[in-house]
């Protein structure tokens, strides 16, 4: 059996008179890869930025390998750390160099050594394809490459799970795919992840779990072959036939022939 590496505990959340996430109840696997998708506003960011103590809740709990997650906690700062996110719009520092986004937190937070920072910034802007640009500041790189270096910074911390909000929604349709390659690596790599997003194709080829939320709860779950070939709720249905997509046949097909067959790629 996977161990249990995240439990999300009948969480609600709520702004004012707004219920947001109702009742919400999933467990994340080590290495399983988990795509959550649903229309906009149904809760998926909020539920994300939840599991990393960025919003409280209401009700229920979220932990991981059993430990609390609550933003209010003096233990968060050390649970953060073992839960990497990646935002929409990067949120990198402009007035720093990509190394200097990259290494800043390992460096004050974990306390390591500069050099091995830098040393392991190097290797993994190497596997993403930004070799050379450690010195390049934000501004002059394209949405892709910024995304890129986010995902890095994330990655540096070695965190236990990784989230992933939209991380292609603000990208020009031609930056996706190089996005796209890099957390298909990181999935065939056994990354434990939470994928936020609207790419039916990229979900169909990365998931060995799709989450459909819709107004708040969790309406249908199943993995991609179950879900886009036989979705059981009429939402869910619904929902896919907003979406024209190539059918892929998942993690095996690889990252090349899976991305390229995302709408718009």
């Amino acid at each position: 059996m996977k161990e249990d590496l995240l439990r999300i505990e009948h969480v609600s959340k709520s702004y004012g008179e707004n219920r947001i996430l109702k009742d919400i109840s999933l467990t994340i696997h080590r290495g399983e890869v988990v795509v959550v998708i649903g229309p906009s506003g149904c809760g998926k960011s909020t539920l994300l930025r939840c599991v990393n103590g960025l919003e409280p809740i209401q009700q229920g709990k979220i932990t991981l390998r059993g430990e609390l997650i609550d933003g209010k906690s003096r233990k968060i700062t050390a649970i953060r750390q073992r839960v990497g996110m990646v935002f929409q719009n990067y949120e990198l520092f402009p007035h720093m160099t990509v190394l200097e986004n990259i290494v800043l937190a390992p460096v004050k937070v974990q306390k390591k050594g500069r050099r091995e920072a830098v040393e392991e910034a190097e290797k993994l802007l190497a596997r993403v394809g930004l070799c050379g640009k450690e010195e390049s500041y934000p501004r002059e790189l394209s949405g892709g490459q910024k995304q890129r270096v986010a995902i890095v910074r994330a990655l540096i911390m070695e965190p236990e799970i990784l989230l992933f909000d939209e991380v292609t929604a603000a990208l020009d349709p031609e930056m996706v795919r190089e996005v796209l390659d890099v957390l298909l690596q990181l999935a065939e790599q056994g990354r434990t992840m939470v994928i936020v997003t609207h790419e039916m194709a990229f979900a169909r080829a990365v998931a060995d779990r799709v989450i459909f939320i819709d107004q708040g709860n969790i309406v249908e779950q199943g993995t991609p072959e179950e879900f886009f070939g036989n979705p059981k709720s009429e939402r869910a249905k619904k929902f896919l036939r907003t979406f024209e997509f190539e059918p892929v046949s998942g993690k095996t097909a690889g990252a090349g022939s899976a991305v390229q067959s995302v709408p718009g790629i």
